[in-house]
């Protein structure tokens, strides 16, 4: 399998990776590379700052898409701290929750908001 390597730091053109729209451009790279049969390495040189917010939209969303036994063998990380290690494994984590059984945590979701 071909793979590509993603330098987020030139993606999102900061040290930080905050964004909402900053994670939606590396899901959009990453959806059109495993389309295309190519694998990706994440290379997170440079990144001092990194949010659940960037990596929901990023990575999180990609679990709507592809199983978790695909996503393990079609990403690599690099260049990352352990404690972005473990905001990725909360972000994957609440991922395969929710799309696992996206109805039943939407209305969980939406219960809550109405009761407040």
């Amino acid at each position: 399998m071909k793979e590509t390597k993603l330098k987020i730091f030139e993606i999102v053109g900061s040290t930080a990776a905050v964004s909402t729209d900053a994670g939606q451009q590396i899901f959009k790279l990453l959806d059109k590379a495993f389309q295309n049969h190519i694998s990706a390495i994440l290379d997170f040189q440079g990144i001092k700052l990194m949010t659940s917010a960037f990596l929901n939209a990023a990575i999180g969303q990609l679990y709507s898409k592809y199983n978790s036994d695909e996503l393990q063998t079609l990403i690599k990380l690099e260049n990352i701290s352990n404690q972005d290690k473990l905001l990725i494994k909360k972000v994957v984590d609440s991922a395969k929750e929710y799309f696992s059984n996206q109805e039943k945590m939407d209305k969980i979701i939406d219960q809550s908001l109405n009761n407040d």
